[in-house]
């Protein structure tokens, strides 16, 4: 028979050790994910549009420095982007961000299926120079 100590309990140590570990790697994905948007460096104007959070119907188009498109901060090619842009109401708003260092026929490529679409409602997003 063997005795066990009167005082014998559940070790509760290694258990908290590993909440400690598990609570650390959950705060370090959630910081990654809430800034792992796409990183486009806006052009500075001293015009730069306000931009409004509470319109749940837009649609918001970035192109980064390597030319890759993005909708809704998802990849997309353009005949995708084509696609999406002609299922829009005329009222939706497009925010169109592109990288500064990308190139021009890029930006001329959205804003030319917005001009074929006939689609007026949408404003370029700069950074406010300082």
């Amino acid at each position: 028979m063997i005795k066990l100590p009167k005082e014998s309990g559940l070790n509760v140590v290694p258990f908290i050790d590993i909440m400690l570990v598990l609570l650390a790697i959950v705060l370090s994905i959630s910081t990654f994910i809430a800034h792992g948007q796409i990183k486009v460096d806006l052009p500075k104007s001293d015009n730069a549009p306000s931009i409004s959070n509470d319109n749940k119907d837009k649609l918001i188009i970035a192109i980064d420095a390597k030319n890759t498109f993005y909708a809704n901060d998802k990849e997309i090619d353009i005949k995708d982007l084509e696609y999406e842009i002609n299922k829009l109401s005329k009222d939706t708003l497009v925010e169109l961000k592109t990288d500064k260092n990308s190139k021009f026929d890029s930006f001329v490529q959205v804003i030319n299926l917005l001009k074929n679409k006939e689609h007026q409602n949408f404003q370029i997003i700069t950074e406010q120079s300082r």
